[in-house]
């Protein structure tokens, strides 16, 4: 047998990254109650099964919503193969997220690095932990392939700024991290893109950005605490059949941050004409072309954020001044 010698520097680091940063990733089981129609005993049957992180000491571990979704109980195996069960905190299924907190020890918890991803490059070595085909603790490597990326989430609505990368991801690595050089958490694993339903080098991840902003409202509140105008707006499909191009206001709520700034809805005039009312075509610097992208740009501020809302009223360009309230 020859001697292989050293391992090569970058072998290194990946074998420390990995021995750093696995015992952060568990095993989700999502299961389901089954009773015999016969002996009328009750069963649990795994249903499906994923990936998550440890989000903190206090037994938060942190998902995607589709891993769970659906769930009536969820078992978490941590890196230790100690198995425990686990209760839903919050869910943002918008962006495809979810909370669950397990009763293990302190001791056996051990938190993902957090990093953030607006400094991404194109390039950037990254490193994706979990449990594809529920072979657990699996760690392939790639790059970030591109970044901007969007991909819908199971309510239809759109989860943008995602990460595209050609590190292996397939069924149950959903929910697990991706990871940069230094090993912090850079994205959520959470869908492929692929004619047969395994990795095709096509794989998205939800940005770290997102999840710092979703995670924490889901601690405190278990929902997102979502910012808006307090108004109503008409369905897209019909905002086009009326030929206007942007979100149309259909009716503004009394009281609210929308009537306080001056936004407009539509009314009837005394023949029963129709009178349309703001067209809303901006937020900030972000273009407003349909409600998922309204939404989208609503949710990048804070309840209490004062933004510039750009409309078109009767045909003439206005920017407003709206300071964001919660909305259900």
């Amino acid at each position: 047998v020859t001697p292989r010698g050293d391992l090569a520097e970058d072998e290194k680091s990946t074998i420390e990254l990995f021995r750093a940063a696995s015992p952060s990733v568990v095993y989700i089981t999502n299961v389901t109650i089954r009773r015999n129609i016969f002996t009328r005993n009750v069963s649990e049957v795994p249903q499906g099964t994923g990936s998550g992180f440890i989000w903190d000491r206090d037994g938060h571990v942190v998902t995607n919503w589709h891993v769970i979704e659906g769930a009536q109980a969820a078992r978490v195996t941590l890196a230790d193969n100690s198995t425990w069960d686990a209760r839903l905190v919050g869910a943002a299924p918008d962006q495809d997220l979810a909370v669950l907190s397990i009763d293990a020890p302190r001791e056996r918890l051990v938190p993902v690095s957090v990093g953030q991803s607006a400094d991404l490059l194109v390039g950037q070595k990254v490193f994706a932990i979990g449990n594809p085909f529920g072979l657990d603790q699996t760690l392939t490597t790639g790059v970030i392939s591109a970044l901007g990326r969007e991909i819908t989430s199971r309510t239809g609505r759109t989860i943008d700024g995602v990460i595209q990368t050609d590190a292996a991801i397939n069924p149950g690595n959903s929910g697990g991290p991706l990871l940069d050089s230094a090993g912090r958490l850079i994205g959520m694993n959470t869908a492929i893109y692929s004619p047969t339903g395994s990795s095709s080098g096509v794989g998205f991840a939800v940005p770290v950005d997102t999840i710092n902003r979703v995670a924490p409202q889901l601690l405190r509140h278990g929902r997102v605490i979502r910012p808006g105008l307090g108004v109503r707006i008409a369905d897209d499909a019909a905002a086009r059949q009326l030929g206007v191009e942007g979100v149309l206001v259909f009716d503004v709520a009394k009281g609210s941050a929308a009537e306080r700034a001056g936004i407009i809805g539509t009314v009837r005039d005394q023949r029963g004409r129709l009178i349309l009312g703001d067209l809303i075509v901006g937020i900030g610097r972000r273009n407003v072309e349909d409600t998922d992208s309204l939404l989208g740009a609503l949710e990048r501020h804070e309840v209490g954020d004062t933004v510039e809302v750009r409309i078109i009223r009767q045909g003439e360009p206005i920017t407003l001044d709206v300071t964001l309230q919660e909305v259900e």
